[in-house]
């Protein structure tokens, strides 16, 4: 059965007050999509955000179709309340009707339809497990939409950061004569840092992280997001002690020692840059990239022999261009041409139609007796990309070629 939804009701679901035009119910609706879209909804609680923003669409969809039908396209405060007037004359009516049919049937079938309960519990204070981070509010309103099978139900709420409609399955009503137990602490802050994240403020993220790793130290959901939050937003040393927690308590997954790895050589240390990338090497054997990132960080601390033999293990697995590209400089630098024209053409045959592999490959032709095969390579290099340096070098070639005497027989 379909969903019946009022003026005040849909006005309350987008959050808007008269008056209004199409283009402020396009906007509203697209705030709401954003707030209550279920790709972000807590764990368990995906089918309470499908269904609320169905709920949404639906009111946004009256209050287009209100507009365009009024005049100038926009609904006027005037207009608004008199159509508010309309559906509660309506509304009041079906109500007087039902309570006549209600008091003739508790009249026949409940004589204790008017006494009092014997007890009575108010659950006043919620929090919205979809939104943790708006606090504790006070339920003002429970509000019902629909028909039949299909009811709705919402209450909105007075939050510190203002007035909020939300899903009546969403709440959590607190109890303050005892706290709340860890895991739940846990799953709030947690959802209030991904909706941080989501929004581009990892500081914000990384501060309510905090509060979860301090209810759960040993959760290891907690500690990767609390590093990936520092590490965004800046906090490099607060970054690597979240990231030596992690890999306290998974060391023996590459993931923590990939990030450390990550942390540490954007602050500089690469020695400890190193060390955690060899150890995610050990935990990936089979990894191609990480045995590269080895090789470069070997590069880049002069271990050229350490750096040849992790280089040359990346290749064995499956090395991409760039793996191929720091082989040929690691054998350039300890002096072997041959390996390096060996690793250049093996990158032009993987990307052949990457620039710089072919720059590569010429640079390293010009330093043999291979002149034709020189120039051929600085052809290719400057037909996928003009660059200067390669210009320079096939004109030194074709300056340095020798030079054939014409045939004395042929010019007579």
């Amino acid at each position: 059965m379909a969903r019946v939804l009022d003026l005040e009701q849909s006005l309350l679901l987008l959050e808007l007050e008269p008056p209004f035009d199409q283009r402020a119910v396009q906007l509203a609706r697209r705030r709401m999509a954003k707030r209550w879209h279920p790709d972000i909804a807590p764990p368990g609680r995906r089918h309470e955000h499908e269904r609320h923003l169905q709920a949404i669409n639906e009111a946004a969809d009256e209050l287009e179709r209100l507009a365009e039908t009024s005049r100038g396209g926009s609904v006027s405060r005037n207009a608004a309340a008199r159509r508010a007037r309309e559906e509660e004359g309506r509304r009041a009516y079906e109500a007087e009707q039902h309570a006549r049919a209600h008091a003739a049937e508790r009249a026949e079938h409940d004589p204790f339809g008017t006494r009092m309960p014997d007890h009575s519990v108010v659950h006043r204070y919620a929090r919205c497990l979809s939104y943790p981070e708006w606090g504790v509010g006070s339920v003002t309103g429970i509000y019902f939409s629909g028909e039949g099978d299909d009811v709705q139900q919402w209450a909105r709420i007075r939050f510190a950061v203002g007035v909020r409609t939300v899903p009546a399955g969403s709440l959590q009503f607190v109890d303050f004569s005892k706290p709340d137990p860890a895991g739940e602490r846990v799953q709030r802050f947690l959802t209030a840092a991904q909706h941080a994240l989501a929004e581009g403020e990892p500081a914000i993220a990384a501060k309510r992280l905090i509060y979860a790793r301090d209810a759960q130290p040993e959760n290891p959901v907690v500690l990767r997001l609390l590093t990936v939050a520092l590490w965004q937003s800046g906090n490099l040393a607060a970054a690597a002690r979240a990231v030596r927690d992690w890999t306290r308590w998974e060391g023996e997954r590459p993931a923590p020692h990939r990030f450390a790895a990550r942390i540490y050589e954007d602050m500089g240390s690469f020695s400890q840059a190193l060390d955690s990338t060899e150890r995610t090497a050990e935990r990936e054997p089979g990894e191609a990239a990480a045995w590269e990132r080895v090789g470069r960080l070997k590069l880049r601390r002069g271990d050229r022999a350490g750096a040849l033999a992790a280089l040359e293990r990346a290749r064995l697995i499956g090395a991409s261009l760039e793996g191929l590209l720091d082989l040929a400089l690691a054998f350039q630098l300890a002096g072997d041409l041959g390996g390096e024209l060996s690793a250049c053409e093996a990158a032009t045959k993987l990307s052949p139609e990457d620039a710089t592999a072919w720059s590569r490959y010429a640079h390293a032709l010009a330093r043999t007796d291979c002149a034709s095969d020189c120039l051929a390579a600085c052809e290719r290099a400057l037909a996928l990309g003009d660059d200067a340096e390669v210009r320079d070098l096939r004109e030194r070639v074709l300056a340095t070629e020798p030079r054939a005497l014409p045939d004395a027989s042929a010019a007579a």
